[in-house]
C-alpha cells in the first residue's frame, strides 16, 4: 500500500485482508469505461487515423480484461457498480471528444488513464501480495502488463506531448471513478 510519500508499505500478520470484492467491483467497472473510450474513439476516427490500429488492438485487451472480470463477478457474486450507466455515456464521451481534437489527444488520453491505472492495479497487487486471492492477483498482474503496455503505446504516438491540462483533468475523474466504484 502506498503512503502519502509513496513509499510501499507491506501488509503484516494479522492485517485485515484486502477487500476483495471492492476490487473485483472497481476494476471490472473500470475495464467496462475504457472499453467505451476506445468505442467512442473508434466510431470518431474509424479507420481513418495512423492510431486506429493500435486503439482497435487495444481495445480489443480492454474487451478481455472485462470478460475476465464479469465471469469473476458472477463466479463470485459481486455485484457491479451502481453507477455503470454513468460509465456508458461518460466513458464514450470521454473517447469520442478527444478522438474528436484529434488522435494525439486521444492518445494522451489513453496515457493519463493508464498512468492511472497502472498506479491502481499497482496498489492492488501490493495488497495481494501476501497470497490472500492468488486468482484475483494473476488477474490484476496480467492486465496491469497490458495496461503499461498501452501508455508506452500511447505515448509513442505523441500521446503525452500537450494537453497537460487534458490530462491532469482525465487523471482526477480516473480517480473520482477509482474511489467511488469502490464503494457504490
Amino acid at each position: 500500500m502506498a503512503t502519502a510519500k509513496g513509499e510501499m508499505t507491506r501488509h503484516l500478520p494479522g492485517d485485515a485482508p484486502p477487500d476483495t470484492q471492492s476490487m473485483v467491483r472497481v476494476n471490472q467497472a473500470g475495464e467496462y469505461g475504457a472499453a467505451r473510450i476506445y468505442a467512442g474513439q473508434l466510431a470518431v476516427m474509424g479507420g481513418r487515423s495512423r492510431v486506429s490500429g493500435e486503439i482497435r488492438h487495444m481495445a480489443a485487451q480492454e474487451q478481455r480484461h472485462l470478460a475476465g472480470f464479469d465471469a469473476l463477478m458472477t463466479q463470485r457474486g459481486v455485484r457491479p457498480t451502481l453507477l455503470a450507466p454513468m460509465w456508458h455515456v461518460a466513458g464514450y464521451a470521454l473517447g469520442a471528444a478527444t478522438a474528436l481534437i484529434g488522435p494525439k489527444a486521444a492518445m494522451a488520453a489513453t496515457v493519463a488513464v493508464e498512468t492511472v491505472i497502472d498506479q491502481h492495479y499497482g496498489e492492488q497487487a501490493e495488497a495481494l501480495a501476501g497470497g490472500a486471492d492468488p486468482e484475483l492477483a494473476a488477474m490484476v498482474d496480467d492486465y496491469r502488463a497490458d495496461e503499461v503496455a498501452h501508455r508506452e503505446t500511447a505515448a509513442s504516438h505523441s500521446g503525452e506531448h500537450g494537453f497537460a491540462t487534458v490530462q491532469a483533468v482525465i487523471r482526477a475523474g480516473c480517480r473520482v471513478a477509482i474511489a467511488v466504484a469502490k464503494r457504490v
